[in-house]
């Protein structure tokens, strides 16, 4: 919460899974990673220059998008992360046992001691990963509060009020990588996955999928920044195309092998309750996301794409 209050929040935008939970109330799981973009053009404005296109800042050319990718891991957000963000962080656990942080390349972990066996699946501790190749725009300021507010009573908890990303780009983005895993198949087999589905079946619960859909422009810009920050290779060794994916080519039900991963993450994420409420069947979560994907890519016939976002 110091973070958000402090000179950096206006250039961090809050995202990812802890977002839907605990801005937009969207998701009821546990979640113990916090995902940040911190504004390209305040870390690298030397780079930026004027290739703002949309929402986002892309690279003229292949050759400057490895340069710019190389600067922004390697030194820029790095330094960044150490020298701004880690003091911050480090300040304010100043004094508290239960708690201290440590700092990587593009984490910082806060550790802290359980009160109760801390879980196979998520560990006792939490991991802020910045990322700073994006604007993490359109976003909103939302205010977030203490869940166990409403647990106790005369006590004052503190209120972060960050600026989040907007549902539908939070939306595009996890459906991408869903799209990514799916094209990868055994190839992008991954721990703690099954997540990303169980939260897009949320949101069509919550009635947020057909405007996020909806958001062309949204779509359009998530693919264009993925498609020069994020390069994929399908189980072929071909290059993932991501407009193609949000132009009516989505695919967010995986196959084979890739399924049964997911399956076997999906039943210890529910075992070890993660989810704060009954948890659905596996084979349902893929119901969900099969329909979710039929409407994504029925809405993108020309005749049913809006010009707005």
């Amino acid at each position: 919460m110091d973070t958000f209050e402090s000179p950096l929040g206006s250039h961090l935008a809050f995202k990812g899974g802890t977002a839907l939970s605990k801005a937009y109330k969207v998701i009821r799981r546990f979640s113990e990673d916090v995902d940040l973009t911190y504004d390209i053009r305040a870390l690298a404005p030397q780079l930026v220059g004027g290739n703002q296109t949309g929402l986002d800042v892309i690279p003229p050319s292949r050759s400057q998008e490895k340069k710019w990718s190389d600067a922004i891991r390697k030194e820029l957000l790095p330094a960044w992360i150490h020298d701004q963000a880690y003091p911050i962080l480090q300040k304010s656990l100043e004094g508290l046992e239960a708690a201290s942080c440590r700092l990587t390349n593009e984490c910082i972990f806060i550790d802290y001691k359980p009160v109760a066996a801390a879980s196979s699946y998520a560990l006792p501790r939490v991991m802020l990963e910045f990322g700073a190749r994006s604007t993490g725009e359109p976003t909103n300021v939302h205010e977030v509060r203490c869940d166990i507010e409403e647990h106790i009573a005369g006590v004052v908890f503190p209120v972060a009020r960050p600026r989040v990303m907007e549902l539908a780009r939070i939306f595009w983005e996890k459906a991408t990588a869903i799209h990514v895993y799916c094209a990868q198949g055994e190839a992008g087999l991954q721990d703690r996955f099954s997540r990303h589905l169980h939260d897009l079946m949320r949101l069509e619960e919550a009635g947020f999928i057909d405007q996020a859909i909806q958001a062309r422009r949204i779509a359009e810009a998530v693919a264009l920044h993925k498609g020069s920050f994020f390069v994929e290779k399908d189980s072929s060794g071909n290059r993932i195309d991501y407009l193609a994916a949000v132009q009516g080519g989505l695919c967010i039900v995986p196959e084979g092998q890739a399924k049964e991963a997911l399956r076997t993450d999906y039943q210890r994420m529910v075992e070890d309750g993660l989810l704060m409420e009954d948890a659905e069947p596996f084979d349902h979560l893929i119901e969900a996301c099969r329909e979710i994907q039929t409407k994504a890519n029925n809405a993108c016939n020309p005749e049913n794409i809006p010009l707005h976002s």
